[in-house]
């Protein structure tokens, strides 16, 4: 796939992390035409997978094992805000910063918008594990990539 189109798919990295646009479609929604509330974990999780693929961590290299075993990320916790409800046809915002890294954890800050609306506020913590279920540490290499700031 040619490398410009795969970067627009996937949203844009940020002086602050990663930004996704998304529309809402009617699979999206409940029988009321808002978004079902479960929906909005799937805009956060391709902003989360979207910004690890433009900062150069690929799902299908980790289970490849090309850090020495086969890795994967778990989401270990979850807090989420709804503030205002989201319809269909709505363009939505999903931003994802990189909050901190630690050992194999870390904590990203998401929002989902719709024009200056803040819809959703969300922070997750996830992590990284070997095949055999057990944390592993964060590559060095992906600190700078998740953390612009620190760079």
């Amino acid at each position: 796939m040619d490398a410009s189109l795969e970067a627009g798919l996937s949203g844009a990295l940020t002086p602050f992390g990663h930004r996704l646009m998304a529309r809402v479609y009617y699979a999206d929604t409940d029988f009321s035409g808002v978004v079902y509330h479960a929906r909005y974990l799937e805009f956060l999780e391709r902003g989360r997978s979207d910004f690890l693929r433009l900062a150069g961590v690929h799902h299908t290299e980790l289970a490849d094992g090309k850090h020495g075993e086969k890795i994967v990320w778990i989401v270990r916790r979850m807090e989420i805000d709804f503030r205002s409800p989201a319809r269909i046809d709505d363009i939505l915002t999903v931003d994802t910063r990189t909050i901190d890294i630690s050992g194999a954890r870390i904590v990203m800050g998401q929002q989902i918008r719709r024009g200056d609306d803040l819809l959703i506020e969300a922070r997750v913590e996830a992590a990284i594990i070997g095949e055999s279920g057990r944390p592993r540490r964060f590559p060095k290499e992906w600190i700078a990539a998740f953390m612009p700031s620190a760079s």
